[in-house]
């Protein structure tokens, strides 16, 4: 069973908003150590911020498909596509952030930071559809 929180649409969004403002302003601090070259700050920021994605956003869709989707389901059986496109999101950003973390493995680079960037594009679009489908 999901937590209230995500049932409900406000408290729900607020998560997604919350989660998305932190990922975006250390996304653009990112970019910025990127363009000055200041390579130690980078790595440490680069780091944080696939911290984040796991454990807020990917931990988030986690609990979505475990306890929210289970939920939904069982009530309105026409939502089985609906669902599968949502986890499909899930799926895309966690293939995402594994292939950063391989990437990262060499340097942060140009490369790297793309896909700071799709991660902030899936996870916007995911977002707001979840909204207007599932609430």
């Amino acid at each position: 069973m999901s937590g209230p929180s995500l049932r409900q649409l406000d408290a729900h969004r607020s998560i997604h908003d919350g989660a998305f403002i932190e990922a975006k302003h250390l996304t653009d601090l990112l970019e910025k150590l990127y363009e000055e070259k200041k390579n130690d700050a980078l790595q440490e920021v680069a780091d944080t911020l696939v911290e984040h994605w796991e454990m807020r956003v990917l931990a988030h869709a986690q609990s979505e498909e475990e306890g929210f989707y289970k939920e939904k389901l069982e009530g309105e059986p026409q939502l089985v596509e609906i669902i599968a496109m949502l986890k499909r999101d899930h799926d895309l950003l966690r293939m995402i952030v594994a292939e950063i973390k391989q990437r990262m493995q060499t340097e942060v680079n140009r490369d790297v930071l793309d896909r700071f960037r799709a991660l902030l594009f899936i996870n916007e679009i995911h977002s707001r559809e979840e909204e207007r489908l599932l609430f």
